[in-house]
């Protein structure tokens, strides 16, 4: 049965990049618990191996405690990672309302370092029009902070 016409309206950010270092060493700063606290925001919890659940701390909203729930859906080493990404409250109606996504990042080794994609899917608009709209910004700022970490400490 294709259930795809019950199925709300979803868009996704898109952000790609090519950043000087090997998979090798984009990798370890994307999968390190202390690494992600510098680039992303703090984590507990988080392992690469699939079915793993851990959490984000962010700044709460409302009826929301500013936790994101997730679990690493997909690991291939160097090359990707994916997780879900749940949040929010039905009380919200703009930042901190309930988001359902899955964030899923994808290396390739080029000429002169990685291509590093993230993918953000899964907002459902209007209702998460705020939080899709941050992100969009967001996840420019964090891709160039996975690189600045990475041509430090991330490598030694």
């Amino acid at each position: 049965m294709n259930d795809d016409a019950s199925k709300p309206d979803t868009h996704d950010i898109v952000v790609e990049e090519v950043l000087p270092h090997a998979p090798e060493t984009i990798w370890k700063t994307l999968t390190t618990g202390e690494l992600i606290d510098r680039w992303l925001m703090k984590s507990t919890g988080f392992e690469a191996v699939q079915g793993t659940r851990f959490t984000l701390q962010t700044t709460p909203a409302g009826a929301w405690d500013g936790v994101i729930q997730c679990e690493v859906l997909d690991v291939m080493p160097n090359e990707r990672l994916a997780y879900s990404w749940q949040g929010g409250h039905d009380d919200n109606a703009e930042y901190g309302s309930r988001l359902d996504t899955v964030v899923t990042w994808t290396l390739a080794k080029v000429d002169g370092g990685t291509r590093l994609r993230v993918v953000h899917s899964g907002f459902v608009l209007p209702k998460n029009a705020t939080t899709f709209r941050n992100l969009g910004e967001g996840w420019k700022k964090v891709v160039g902070k996975i690189g600045v970490i990475s041509g430090g400490r991330a490598h030694s």
